[in-house]
């Protein structure tokens, strides 16, 4: 949901405000340092040899800076950037029609790449492999097939779900990176930066509280930011200090680790509902009025880093970890998860 603070997605208010705080350039991303450096080699060998970079495939939770890295991709190539997404690619004609407007070089980003249709994802094989693209003109006996030359481009698709990407459209990326949660020391460096573009001034224990809390997300961390300084302007004298930040976070229901009262409801759920689960998605989806892709993209992420839940064969369950955060008696058992499973064994889904 993006009302939530801690919703990693990013509402339409909030674009124009963080488009300002996006880093334009690779030397200015804070962060993911494996990607950086594989992705500065991919690029300045694509500049050695001027021609467009391969096509790049970003994946991992929502708010981590898919759309940022894109961005820096065209700008460090010096070629325009179009954006679309695969739910707005409907029909094979659309796709044509924004191919064929490509410029030589041009990067092409797809988010929710996932979600493209299967005709117009086939459609797009040959336009990555080959940079041709075939156009039926005509219906019935008399219709036959095109084939239009595209000149060289980049797509650069995003994801939260690559394993929902079927295989052959994964397999036409030459590079892909996941992005992974950011550790405090780099959000801190994120917020002392996004603090001195929006002038706010801030101490060490402010910011370090403020990090602490935003669920390793630049996206999370960029909004408690404003939101902190809100509270900090009209409760006391517009400086952020620990106390502050403590205080209007407290009062914001966000906890010493990030979650809110919406993360805290699903793990009540699971304990109090189902004795700890497991619970299928579907049922849990019901239980909580939240649409499973809901809880699967914003709500579990997280839940799954800190080891709050795990996925089984049966179903979800809440963690050991989960009932000591929360307060609640840890439950009996060897395993360290909830009741119910103590004698079956955890697999991944």
């Amino acid at each position: 949901m993006n009302d939530r603070l801690v919703s990693p997605k990013m509402s339409e208010e909030e674009q124009a405000i963080e488009g300002s705080l996006r880093p334009r350039r690779l030397s200015e991303y804070i962060g993911q340092e494996k990607i950086k450096g594989n992705l500065s080699i991919l690029l300045e060998a694509a500049r050695r040899r001027n021609e467009s970079v391969d096509h790049v495939l970003l994946y991992g939770p929502p708010g981590l800076g898919k759309t940022t890295l894109c961005n820096i991709i065209a700008v460090e190539m010096g070629v325009s950037l179009k954006t679309t997404s695969g739910p707005a690619i409907e029909h094979a004609g659309d796709l044509a029609s924004i191919l064929t407007s490509l410029q030589a070089g041009e990067v092409l980003f797809i988010d929710e790449i996932h979600r493209l249709a299967r005709a117009v994802e086939e459609r797009l094989y040959s336009a990555m492999e080959d940079f041709a693209i075939d156009v039926v003109i005509g219906k019935g006996p008399g219709a036959r097939s095109l084939r239009i030359s595209l000149p060289p481009f980049t797509i650069v698709g995003a994801t939260t779900r690559a394993g929902s990407m079927t295989a052959p459209l994964r397999d036409r990326f030459g590079a892909i990176y996941r992005l992974e949660y950011y550790d405090q020391e780099a959000l801190k460096q994120i917020l002392i930066r996004s603090a001195r573009i929006l002038k706010v001034p801030a101490d060490e224990g402010g910011i370090e509280e403020i990090s602490g809390r935003a669920r390793g997300t630049p996206r999370i961390v960029n909004r408690l930011l404003k939101r902190v300084r809100d509270y900090a302007q009209v409760k006391a004298d517009g400086v952020i200090t620990r106390e502050i930040a403590q205080a209007a976070l407290d009062a914001l229901e966000i906890d010493h680790i990030g979650l809110d009262q919406t993360d805290r409801n699903l793990l009540l759920t699971i304990i109090q509902k189902f004795d700890g689960g497991p619970v299928g998605l579907d049922t849990l989806a019901a239980s909580t009025s939240e649409d499973t892709e809901t809880i699967e993209d914003v709500y579990e992420p997280y839940l799954l880093q800190l080891g709050f839940i795990a996925r089984t064969p049966r179903g979800r369950i809440v963690t050991r970890l989960a009932y000591q955060h929360l307060g609640f008696p840890a439950p009996g058992g060897g395993n360290g998860l909830g009741p119910g499973l103590w004698t079956t064994p955890l697999a991944s889904e």
